[in-house]
């Protein structure tokens, strides 16, 4: 008997850690392996209704850490080439999670920066998580329609160096190289495109 008295205590002082932030505001669950995802269907793509994810240009690409990444498209699941289909202008990218909770508060404000800056930048979010289906629910939730990838093992974030938390935004310029690793949710659309401004040149 006291051995199951302290199982349950074990279980019960770790399950806070599960899903916790930082002083920042990011967050950095889950601490345990998430279980193998079902595949996502075409009609949970489409009920999503996320933008297409751009598509390489052909323009020149720099020394970028993020060369040789392609991630799965969340809105149809093709393969993207990630700097070759960014490269050519400014671009944010955006790592997040469906289980983060400063995430889910940051991601309409990136939607609303990225209909106010339209062409002069790319805005694409990076789910750094197994969970796709979950990932379409969050955004549809949220009424998100940004263009996005998948990134089950945090390629994204390895390449750049930014530590395990959540939400992080890469700023890239136009060839795909990296200007600014920003590890903290933004609090208002100011505050992106103050950021945006100050590291890519970029006014929206």
């Amino acid at each position: 008997m006291a051995a199951v008295i302290v199982a349950v205590a074990a279980v019960v002082a770790l399950w806070p850690q599960l899903h916790r932030s930082d002083d920042h505001g990011t967050a950095t669950g889950p601490a345990t392996a998430t279980p193998v995802e079902p595949a996502v269907s075409e009609a949970d793509r489409t009920a999503a209704a996320l933008a297409a994810c751009p598509r390489p240009t052909g323009a020149p690409v720099g020394d970028s850490p993020l060369r040789g990444i392609t991630l799965d498209c969340l809105a149809d699941g093709a393969p993207v080439d990630l700097v070759a289909a960014l490269a050519g202008k400014p671009a944010l990218i955006n790592l997040w999670a469906y289980w983060c909770g400063p995430c889910a508060e940051e991601l309409p404000l990136l939607q609303q920066f990225s209909q106010q800056a339209g062409t002069a930048l790319t805005v694409l979010t990076v789910h750094s998580d197994p969970g796709t289906g979950k990932a379409l629910s969050r955004l549809s939730g949220l009424g998100i329609h940004l263009p996005g990838v998948e990134d089950p093992n945090a390629k994204v974030r390895s390449a750049v160096g930014a530590p395990a938390v959540l939400p992080i935004s890469v700023l890239l310029r136009a060839d795909g190289t990296v200007a600014k690793v920003v590890v903290r949710p933004f609090h208002s659309v100011e505050d992106i495109a103050a950021t945006v401004a100050a590291e890519l040149g970029v006014s929206a």
